[in-house]
């Protein structure tokens, strides 16, 4: 498996790593309001099981796919009826991430030395080159992978997102589900499909899931925010303060 990282207003090689970017944070991480979407009903029952395909079913799916592709991203059979391609997983992520910086990549993947909270850029999309074989649970593995996110894959969760009647539909998928197969029988288009990676958790924080140096990174953050907010309001204040004290003074003169 091999993937790529970009932002969604571009796109780059697949064949050598992109330059990743953080920003720190600049909104509060606690819950905010989800977007409005249209809830999905009975999600379960409406979610298929996976149809086993023949050798000749796939093979005429990839050529329908292929037909269509606009961007060159497209998919090819193997001998042993396993096919590649290409997904895009939007990085949707409303709280901090914890980064394992380089010179700590040998390390244990939970070891919690000189990790740095940081929030994903919004919009940031990968591209990921995989296999038919490849489950949600492995894709997840290798998002985080590749940005040295050291947070525990289970925190987070694969959600497939369509829009049908100008209504987008959300839903979580299974972590032995396979996304090559649900973009195959989807086609090319976002529209159609889509792949949005968030965290696992849909109701309130569970703080007791992050470890303790996760925790003192996000009294940083929110130290810091404070205190950028608490700047901000003295600013506009002061600007306000200041337009007043001009208008009295206007109005104070002789006509």
């Amino acid at each position: 498996m091999t993937w790529t990282s970009t932002m969604s207003s571009g796109y780059s090689s697949l064949e050598e790593d992109s330059e990743e970017y953080f920003f720190t944070a600049r909104t509060s991480f606690f819950k905010k309001p989800p977007a409005k979407a249209k809830p999905d009903r009975d999600v379960e029952k409406e979610r298929e099981p996976q149809k086993i395909l023949t050798k000749e079913e796939i093979k005429q799916k990839i050529e329908v796919y292929n037909s269509t592709v606009t961007d060159r991203l497209k998919m090819t059979l193997n001998s042993n009826e396993v096919y590649t391609g290409f997904i895009k997983v939007q990085m949707d992520l409303r709280r901090p991430i914890t980064i394992r910086p380089m010179t700590t990549q040998g390390s244990h993947p939970y070891n919690n030395n000189n990790e740095i909270a940081f929030y994903m850029p919004k919009d940031t999309t990968n591209t990921l080159h995989i296999s038919s074989s490849n489950t949600v649970k492995e894709v997840i593995e290798a998002l985080l992978k590749k940005f040295m996110v050291a947070d525990n894959p289970a925190k987070f969760a694969l959600f497939k997102r369509s829009r049908k009647e100008e209504q987008v539909h959300m839903s979580k998928l299974l972590d032995a589900e396979h996304p090559l197969y649900l973009r195959l029988l989807a086609g090319p288009s976002s529209d159609t499909l889509g792949f949005v990676l968030r965290e696992h958790e849909t109701g309130e924080v569970l703080w007791e899931a992050f470890s303790l140096p996760e925790l003192q990174n996000f009294l940083r953050i929110l130290a810091k925010e404070e205190d950028d907010q608490f700047q901000h309001l003295k600013r506009r204040y002061g600007n306000y303060r200041t337009k007043l004290e001009e208008a009295l003074r206007a109005t104070g003169k002789p006509g």
